[in-house]
């Protein structure tokens, strides 16, 4: 389901990008490769819902996109996922568990009914490189390094407009979640929650976090950092630094011209960019640009359409 046909369409390509909170459907203008805006349509989702709460919901909001589009569908998803043959695998990671073991793309289909012929999984960091790599911040470079920071790190390494999952040059899978620094997995440092208790044991060292729904968000910890506040700032500059000394040895050996960013942590950028950039300056490794994405919101959307097109190929 997931090997991208060869045919480009003239009529607009539909494409899904699911993410843990929310849906987004759009129809792509393949002449020039952007999101239709008055197509584009986001709703909430619930990653606990039950698997047919969640492909109801899934598929509600691509049937309210207009008929007329091509038969074939780009559909980002996050992992652990089978694109190849559309089945969830998301067990112990706290979203869409009741996806695990389903057949998302036999149930979407069926819900679709007669507007669906075929859809083309692939991850959703892979959507996201593949929009900025065809009209984003990594255009023009054959080796790019692409990061969207949100509840956790999700990442693509992009050789030719390819992402690349294997071989030595790149972490297992291609996924830097997976990487540790300190002695401690990267997540535990670099993600939403752990920027957050960071901060709650920086601006209160000597008293347990309380409970994590009533901690300050990302947004708000940024807000204080430029108030001056000293824990918010240093809760930045530590995850940050961490994510740059962690990638560094990956980037040097992909030999990446570009590290583009995105992401809802990335809308910090004046805390974001210098820490990590003071990460990467740390080892001994060739320096590279580092950029925040031009496409935030629409490189996934951009990206899947462009998968549907087949020019990206199988990874």
């Amino acid at each position: 389901m997931t090997a991208a046909p060869t045919e480009r369409p003239t009529a607009p390509v539909p494409v899904l990008d699911v993410g843990g909170t929310h849906v987004t459907a759009a129809l792509v203008d393949p002449a020039t490769g952007l999101p239709v805006p008055s197509s584009v349509l986001r709703r909430p989702l619930g990653s606990h819902a039950d698997a047919d709460g969640i492909l109801d919901d899934i598929a509600a909001t691509a049937l309210r996109l207009p008929a007329g589009h091509g038969p074939s569908w780009g559909v980002a998803m996050p992992g652990p996922f089978d694109y190849a043959t559309g089945i969830g695998r998301f067990t112990g990671i706290g979203k869409f568990e009741s996806l695990s073991g389903v057949d998302v793309g036999a149930g979407l289909r069926r819900r679709l009914h007669d507007r669906a012929e075929r859809l083309c999984f692939l991850n959703d960091a892979d959507a996201f490189a593949l929009g900025e790599y065809r009209a984003g911040a990594a255009r023009g470079h054959d080796r790019v390094v692409c990061l969207t920071l949100g509840t956790g790190i999700g990442s693509s390494f992009l050789r030719g407009g390819r992402p690349v999952h294997d071989g030595p040059d790149v972490p297992p899978a291609g996924h830097v979640h997976r990487l540790e620094i300190d002695g401690r997995p990267l997540e535990e440092t670099v993600s939403r929650r752990a920027l957050r208790l960071g901060h709650a044991r920086l601006a209160a060292p000597h008293r347990d976090p309380e409970q994590e729904s009533a901690l300050p968000d990302v947004h708000e910890i940024a807000v204080l950092a430029g108030q001056g506040d000293t824990a918010a700032s240093e809760a930045f500059r530590y995850a940050f630094d961490a994510l740059g000394r962690a990638l560094a040895p990956w980037i040097d050996r992909f030999e990446a011209t570009a590290v583009v960013v995105g992401g809802s942590m990335a809308q910090s950028w004046d805390l974001v960019h210098p820490a990590f950039v003071r990460g990467l300056a740390q080892t001994d490794t060739a320096p590279v640009r580092v950029l925040p994405a031009r496409q935030p919101a629409s490189a996934p959307l951009i990206g899947a359409a462009h998968w549907v097109h087949g020019a990206a190929g199988a990874s």
